[in-house]
């Protein structure tokens, strides 16, 4: 089992997705100007600041040589993982519905969030139960979701009180209509360890993107 971890220029949190994904397969770096996908089962689209986000937060990085190859992985029916800056970068690249906006306070945010899970259906949440609370730390200025998107598509809500952001419905995480291909603005990845993360919830979606490479 490899899940691969793409790095583009300005990427920040590609190591620790590398050490979420090492928790449950094998980790496989993905350079952002190879098309080579090395084989691996399931690919993470970490977060940061993809080619600096000069023009708006993933639309240059969907252009990317790695992405031409992801969107056909995804397509094809391979599991995407999109975590923050990724899940931007999905969304530009069509892969998943909607858009990011800035958050309503337009200052970047950095805090614990509760997240309120909705469905086990896609296989990102089936180590889950619906209702089903992950704490998990986000930190965003650009994270207020914003788009038509099916009910059964959203995946995540932010608890209440902590939709910081401004997301429409509180949504945190949605997933494609195959179900292969799952965005979040919270970072799962920090949160895999309790001596350093606070909380090791968010490795249930790491566990759960193994099961859908498996099948």
């Amino acid at each position: 089992m490899k899940l691969g971890v793409v790095t583009f220029p300005g990427t920040c949190d590609d190591a620790d997705a590398r050490i979420a994904a090492g928790m449950v397969a094998e980790a496989v770096p993905l350079w952002h100007r190879d098309a080579d996908l090395r084989g691996v089962d399931g690919i993470i689209v970490p977060g940061g600041f993809s080619y600096g986000d000069y023009l708006r937060a993933g639309a240059i990085a969907r252009f990317s040589p790695v992405m031409e190859s992801v969107v056909a992985f995804a397509r094809d029916g391979g599991p995407v993982l999109g975590i923050c800056n990724g899940f931007q970068i999905l969304c530009e690249a069509g892969l998943l519905p909607g858009a990011l906006l800035p958050n309503t306070g337009l200052r970047f945010v950095c805090r614990q969030v509760d997240l309120v899970v909705q469905t086990t259906a896609t296989p990102f949440t089936s180590t889950c139960t619906v209702g089903q609370v992950l704490s998990i730390p986000a930190k965003h200025t650009t994270g207020r979701y914003f788009g038509e998107v099916a009910p059964e598509q959203v995946v995540l809500r932010y608890a209440h009180g902590h939709n910081f952001n401004g997301s429409q419905d509180d949504i945190a995480g949605v997933v494609n209509a195959a179900g292969n291909v799952m965005g979040l603005m919270p970072h799962p990845e920090h949160a895999v360890e309790t001596l350093t993360g606070g909380s090791a919830d968010g490795l249930a979606l790491f566990e759960g993107m193994t099961r859908v490479a498996v099948a």
